[in-house]
């Protein structure tokens, strides 16, 4: 599949700052399932400087730096890329990755621990108990399994656009049953992560229906199996990501996805301003399908997933 992705994400401020230097995760992965054709960025204001470079998961992040002060910043991007995963089960799991728990090699475990770790201090109850029903019905089948916990969270949990906030520890979110996409995502690797199978939050985003005009970023899980690799599941769509996925970013902490990081300081003091910074930001996003002629579009006070 291939698509051109136009977004644009605009921060308003109430009076003049400084920009302090921001991290950019929107620049698309390349490998051999998404190809990358084109990329353009146009920052307004124009930064002092930009840095392309690879952070410890493979991410492509992009870092800038400014001098000037403003009350807006603008960053608008163009890309091109076209998707080849059209079967997301093109793989033949090592002998021993078949039915959990997993008796990893040695030399595994050690590149996978940070995967393997609850996204809470503490291991989550909730999670553990569904893992442990999940595993018990499906006899520990590894591909089963997975399967069964996507649709569970599917067929059980419902969509809601929650805008603000990092994602929910998952016990929350399976016991209201609801939650949005990064809500379901961090599920979804709590319940792996509890019976030993390594997972990895992934922002991208994904074509969804066509006759709908929303768009938005989203949010999957992705989940290390030997023989094949990291392998996505989407547990708002009860779906394996396959072609109609574009990967963004990936890591073992949903933070380190963040598609803009960064922070200002306010030009004058509080205490001559008599007000503390405040910002809004909007973000519009719009896919274009070449081979369809047809284009989509949204806008919301938000970029987050």
């Amino acid at each position: 599949m291939q698509y051109q992705i136009s977004h644009t994400t605009i921060y308003t401020y109430n009076q003049l700052v400084y920009l302090k230097p921001h991290l950019l995760r929107l620049h698309p992965r390349c490998d051999r399932w998404q190809k990358l054709h084109s990329f353009s960025l146009k920052i307004d204001p124009e930064p002092t400087g930009i840095s392309y470079f690879n952070d410890l998961d493979g991410n492509n992040l992009i870092k800038l730096w400014f001098r000037t002060a403003t009350e807006q910043l603008t960053i608008k991007i163009k890309t091109e890329v076209e998707t080849y995963k059209d079967n997301p089960f093109d793989y033949l799991l090592e002998s021993w990755a078949t039915k959990i728990p997993w008796d990893y090699p040695s030399s595994v475990i050690a590149q996978l621990d940070s995967y393997l770790k609850s996204y809470c201090p503490v291991s989550d109850p909730v999670a553990c108990q569904l893992a442990q029903e999940i595993a018990h019905q499906t006899n520990g089948n590894v591909l089963t399994f997975l399967s069964n916990l996507n649709q569970n969270i599917y067929e059980n949990c419902q969509y809601i656009i929650r805008e603000t906030g990092k994602p929910m520890p998952a016990g929350i979110t399976w016991n209201s049953k609801q939650g949005s996409c990064r809500d379901f995502a961090v599920l979804f690797m709590e319940v792996c992560r509890a019976v030993g199978l390594g997972a990895r939050f992934v922002s991208g985003y994904q074509e969804g229906d066509r006759d709908r005009q929303e768009r938005d970023l989203h949010a999957w899980a992705e989940v290390y199996l030997p023989g094949g690799g990291w392998r996505g599941y989407d547990p708002t769509l009860g779906l394996a990501v396959a072609d109609r996925h574009i990967a963004l970013a990936a890591s073992s902490l949903p933070q380190y996805t963040v598609p803009v990081e960064g922070h200002v300081t306010p030009v004058k003091t509080t205490w001559e301003t008599d007000k503390a910074v405040k910002s809004q930001m909007r973000s519009q996003i719009s896919i274009t399908y070449p081979n369809h002629n047809q284009s989509f579009s949204s806008q919301s006070q938000i970029s987050g997933f």
